[in-house]
């Protein structure tokens, strides 16, 4: 179990495995919150209230700690989809090591940063 928290430890969750990748996009939302996603299908427990944003698109709520800000996770807003992404940089330092970033380019070219988010592609 890898167990993650905010920066006031208000918000945790917890994943049953390390990604094998984590990914680094530039849209805009991801962009000005520095997030590393790692994306799970199942295995993902989250204590602790968190504040919900729908984003303009109205395709995922992120959500955040309401005390120190920290975005947490995100998760789509159509239930048929079962994949969320948690924001990998409130994982342990150590996690993180040597992890390999796949870099997504989320303000120019929706379509592949759509494999990711709806899980068309393979997550580790």
């Amino acid at each position: 179990m890898i167990q993650a928290a905010c920066h006031c430890g208000a918000v945790t969750y917890e994943v049953e495995t390390a990604p094998t990748e984590v990914t680094d996009c530039n849209c805009s939302l991801c962009h000005k919150h520095g997030a590393l996603w790692a994306y799970y299908r199942q295995g993902v427990t989250i204590t602790g209230e968190t504040v919900a944003y729908l984003q303009g698109d109205r395709t995922l709520t992120t959500h955040h700690c309401p005390t120190c800000g920290c975005i947490t996770h995100w998760k789509s807003v159509d239930p048929a989809y079962l994949r969320m992404g948690v924001n990998s940089r409130l994982m342990p330092p150590a996690v993180l090591e040597g992890m390999p970033v796949k870099r997504l380019d989320g303000a120019h070219d929706f379509e592949t940063l759509g494999h990711y988010v709806f899980g068309t592609l393979p997550i580790g």
